[in-house]
């Protein structure tokens, strides 16, 4: 029997905040007091099913992309899934080149965080139609349904259609092989937890600590206000977690290019796996130049949760600025553009490590890093996946990391969806626990700014 189409007949925004600067959850060297926000998007349709799709924001800003997912919608509202998804990389491109809106791009900022958004709620409809998992709908594609999805334009001196091809064809045996190692094992996981800026050491040992009992081996700490601190706090670090367990700093774009190739030179005796965002996000020669420096001290480069889009990650990758890719969910402009990056990295064998520091990032990263493995790269070497439970707990579908292990998701979708009662409370500004907050004078309406 033949299905009835799903008609795509509204597109509702949320602007959720949540006050994670009262307690320096999140804190780095340049976004000192962020408020983790989520612009959700939910996909109303002429059934009972629903699409849900975020990106991640800190705050102040956030119902800017909330207005710019509002002046995308005509472009879904009154079409069939099937009309998209059947013809989805001409969707795509039609999107991210309407031709007024592109103006306040093209293919950055706010208009591809939006983007992000839109379309990850598509995804998550799709998925939910099918009955699987995002990853689980990826793995199953054909190689020609995967390309189908994707856009080549600017990147195809790098990558051709019919190198994709070749990448994502695997022996079913083999793909059914490393599904079921991953379900078995998971993936690998790193925290970042235990290191954000504004905790204090004892605060900092403590969670080392407690990660270290709960499984974990690999920890990622914030750096870039002050060196003499910087040092304090990766002693402290590297005094817990011993010699052997993986450190890795992060930098978040605070530096010039000859200072961060000094301050790592400085912090080089606590054995950091990389430097992650040394410089500006832009600056592919100054990360080709950081990573030229410190590679007799064995540092990498790890960069991309803010590269504006996949001619950046072609450019990173091309100058050997980046050691690891760590694309972001919701940067970009969500799947389609995000499996060519994977691809990219393949080729030049660069590993690919998600960022997740933010709200819902876990969930949705997980996802992308299973395709990964299953379809791309069959390795976890020198792979991790960021993780940060943080907040977790106002998601319905929350990422499950036992141990240092991120479980496969069975739940159909793309793991987005938020519990009614966080909309309730944390809805910016008029959520309760936001009225709370304004009243007793810990918060303010940035609106009214």
């Amino acid at each position: 029997m033949e299905r009835a189409p799903i008609k795509i007949t509204g597109v509702e925004t949320h602007d959720l905040r949540f006050p994670t600067s009262l307690q320096l959850d999140g804190s780095d060297a340049l976004h000192t007091d962020p408020d983790y926000s989520a612009t959700l998007v939910v996909l109303q349709t002429n059934s009972k099913l629903q699409g849900f799709g975020t990106t991640f924001t800190i705050g102040r800003g956030n119902e800017i992309v909330c207005e710019c997912v509002k002046a995308l919608k005509f472009l879904v509202v009154g079409k069939t899934l099937d009309s998209i998804v059947d013809k989805f990389a001409v969707f795509w491109d039609g999107m991210v080149n309407e031709s007024q809106l592109r103006w306040i791009g093209p293919q950055k900022g706010v208009v591809h965080l939006a983007t992000a958004a839109l379309v990850n709620a598509i995804w998550d409809l799709w998925a939910r139609r099918e009955g699987k998992p995002v990853w689980r709908l990826l793995v199953d594609m054909t190689p020609q349904q995967l390309v189908d999805v994707m856009d080549f334009r600017y990147i195809s001196d790098v990558l051709s259609k019919e190198e994709a091809l070749e990448m994502l064809t695997i022996d079913p045996a083999l793909k059914k092989q490393r599904e079921q190692r991953m379900v078995a094992e998971g993936y690998p996981a790193y925290t970042t937890a235990a290191g954000w800026l504004g905790y204090p050491d004892e605060k900092i040992r403590a969670l080392c600590l407690q990660f270290m009992e709960a499984g974990w081996d690999e920890f990622k700490i914030k750096v870039g206000q002050d060196l003499s601190d910087d040092r304090r706090r990766l002693r402290v670090v590297r005094e817990t977690i011993g010699p052997n367990r993986r450190m890795m700093v992060d930098a978040n774009q605070r530096w010039d290019v000859n200072e961060a190739i000094y301050w790592m030179k400085e912090l080089s005796e606590f054995r950091p796996l990389w430097i992650e965002e040394p410089t500006s996000p832009d600056d592919v020669l100054g990360h080709a130049q950081i990573a030229k420096a410190l590679a007799p001290y064995g540092i990498g480069v790890a960069t991309g949760e803010m590269c504006q889009n996949k001619v950046m990650f072609k450019q990173f990758l091309q100058a050997g600025s980046m050691q690891y890719c760590q694309v972001d969910s919701c940067r970009v402009g969500s799947i389609n553009e995000i499996l060519p990056i994977y691809l990219m990295a393949h080729k030049f064998k660069v590993p690919v490590c998600p960022h997740a520091g933010g709200i819902c990032l876990n969930e949705m990263v997980q996802h992308l890093q299973l395709f990964d493995y299953i379809r791309v790269s069959g390795s976890t070497e020198g792979r991790r996946v960021e993780y940060v439970s943080h907040l977790s707990e106002h998601l319905e579908t929350p990422a499950i990391c036992r141990r240092n292990r991120y479980m496969p998701p069975e739940d159909a979708g793309y793991s987005c969806q938020f519990k009614e009662a966080a909309l309730s409370c944390y809805s910016f500004p008029d959520g309760s626990e936001w009225k709370r907050l304004i009243a007793a004078g810990l918060a303010r309406n940035t609106r009214d700014d």
